[in-house]
C-alpha cells in the first residue's frame, strides 16, 4: 500500500470490506467463505512441495525488502504511547469508554463510533472542530 492510500486508511479510520481491502493491496485475496478452505489447502500443498531452504531464503529476502527495521517498530510503539497520553486523546478515550467503546457492539461498528467522536467537540478539546485540528 502506498503512502497516499496508507494515510487515507489510517487517518480516515473507516471500515473496509474484503473486496476494497483486496483492491487496496491490504489483503492478498478476497474469497467467499465456501471457497476459502479449498484455496488454503491447495496453496499450502503447493508451497510444501518446494524445498524448505527455498522458503527460508525467499522469506528472508522479502522481509529484508518489505519490513521496516525493528527500531522503526519500537519508534511506532513509543509514538503510540506518547499519543494516548496526550490530553486530547485522553478526553476522547474517556468519552469513548462512557459510550461503550469496549463492547462487542462498539467493536463491530468502530468506524461509526470513531466518526461520532471526531464530530463531538466534547470528546476532544471543546470548541475545536476536526478540520481545525488537521490544519493547525
Amino acid at each position: 500500500m502506498g503512502r497516499a492510500r496508507a494515510l487515507e486508511v489510517i487517518l480516515g479510520a473507516e471500515d473496509y470490506n474484503a473486496e476494497l481491502a483486496e483492491r487496496y493491496g491490504w489483503i492478498n485475496r478476497a474469497l467467499p467463505a465456501s471457497a476459502l478452505g479449498d484455496f488454503v489447502r491447495s496453496l499450502a500443498h503447493r508451497i510444501a512441495g518446494f524445498p524448505a531452504a527455498g522458503h527460508v531464503a525467499v522469506k528472508d529476502r522479502v522481509n529484508a525488502i518489505a519490513l521496516a527495521p525493528a527500531d522503526d517498530f519500537r519508534r511506532d510503539s513509543d509514538l503510540f504511547g506518547e499519543g494516548v497520553r496526550d490530553p486530547e486523546s485522553q478526553s476522547r478515550i474517556q468519552t469513548a469508554m462512557k459510550r461503550g467503546f469496549q463492547t462487542r457492539d462498539a467493536e463491530m461498528d468502530l468506524a461509526r463510533m470513531l466518526g461520532d467522536l471526531a464530530d463531538d467537540p466534547d470528546a476532544g478539546r471543546p470548541g475545536r472542530s476536526p478540520i481545525e485540528h488537521l490544519t493547525s
